[in-house]
């Protein structure tokens, strides 16, 4: 099978890589088209995923996104024409399900955010096949008429991805970390996001509250990078890190986002969410399980060291701070045949 892959944001990378790895050991032929935005093309060169970049971000604006559309899909559409394509997915990139739908190749999309409506809009009506999370419920996607094409899997894509990562401490030296200090990992917001249309003030009280302490602040765009760099007090990568293992190490996770929630989540780190939008129903989930806290005051973020975890076979067992749970690993092997059809 010829099999063609899209990754347009950089969590994209991470959640796709496993089952692009899978493809490829089961011998299927692979190719991969990347969307120059945030880290996603250096992702994909730490990780060795050979790709076409094709394409760029076009700005904050509905008129600049459509435009964006409109311009990559068409570039994608030329890459593909005579590549002979079996099948394709992206985690929802809306130019791989139009570039797909013209030129009749089967396509699947998958997300776990089911309130991206412009996005939901386009390409849960052009795919073939919506792979999401079982934790939302099938009403919510009537208004995008995808409720026929639903593929629903259990858990976390998190637990999928991360099903045989552990650790490595190599990060911390990296980033002249001391593992026996208090380390914060920050998120900033998506800012270019559609679905968060505003500042976040609460974010930047956390911020202040943890400008000259171990906080390692990850950036979505050039202009947070900059604006960080400006006040001073955070360690800011200059490049694409190994996150996961910040993470796993991390004593506390403030995110704006929704993919390093859960991935502290995953990883059993005590994680809030500083979200300003809708919740979606898989974060709605966490919530209630206890599993991420939402965030109401910035005094509630005190840097401390968590008590240790044990890591073992079965998975990492995190003892102290909110939030901390037991390691799940689920295996990705589902999510291949589920965007590929064999389910």
């Amino acid at each position: 099978m010829k099999v063609w892959v899209d990754l347009t944001n950089s969590p994209h990378v991470l959640v796709l890589a496993p089952i692009i790895r899978r493809l490829r050991e089961q011998g299927h032929e692979v190719e991969v088209t990347a969307r120059d935005f945030a880290q996603t093309l250096q992702l994909c060169d730490r990780l060795g995923i050979g790709y076409y970049a094709i394409g760029a971000h076009r700005g904050a604006k509905l008129g600049d996104k459509a435009r964006g559309l409109f311009d990559r899909s068409l570039a994608l559409t030329r890459f593909a024409r005579a590549r002979g394509f079996d099948v394709s997915f992206g985690h929802g990139s809306n130019d791989v399900t139009v570039a797909s739908k013209l030129l009749g190749i089967p396509c699947a999309t998958m997300f776990d955010y089911e309130w991206a409506t412009v996005q939901h809009n386009v390409n849960c009506r052009l795919a073939r096949a919506v792979v999401v999370p079982d934790m939302i419920p099938v009403e919510r996607f009537r208004r995008y008429g995808a409720v026929a094409k639903l593929r629903r899997y259990p858990g976390l894509k998190e637990e999928y991805y991360l099903y045989d990562f552990e650790p490595d401490p190599a990060v911390l030296t990296e980033l002249g970390l001391d593992a026996g200090q208090p380390i914060t990992v920050v998120r900033t917001p998506p800012a270019v996001s559609l679905y968060h249309r505003f500042e976040n003030d609460l974010f930047g009280e956390v911020l202040k509250r943890l400008q000259g302490s171990q906080a390692v602040v990850l950036p979505r765009t050039q202009a947070q990078r900059d604006q960080l760099t400006e006040a001073g007090g955070f360690i800011v990568p200059e490049r694409a890190i190994d996150a996961q293992s910040l993470i796993a190490y991390a004593d506390l996770v403030v995110s704006a986002g929704g993919t390093m929630n859960r991935e502290a989540v995953a990883l059993g780190t005590p994680v809030y969410t500083v979200f300003e939008g809708r919740l979606g129903a898989v974060d709605e989930q966490l919530i209630a399980d206890g599993r991420l806290r939402k965030l109401e005051s910035a005094d509630q973020v005190s840097p401390v060291k968590r008590q240790s975890c044990a890591t073992g076979a079965e998975g990492t067992v995190s003892a102290g701070g909110a939030g901390s749970t037991q390691r799940i690993r689920r295996d990705p092997q589902l999510l291949v045949e589920l965007l590929t059809g064999s389910q």
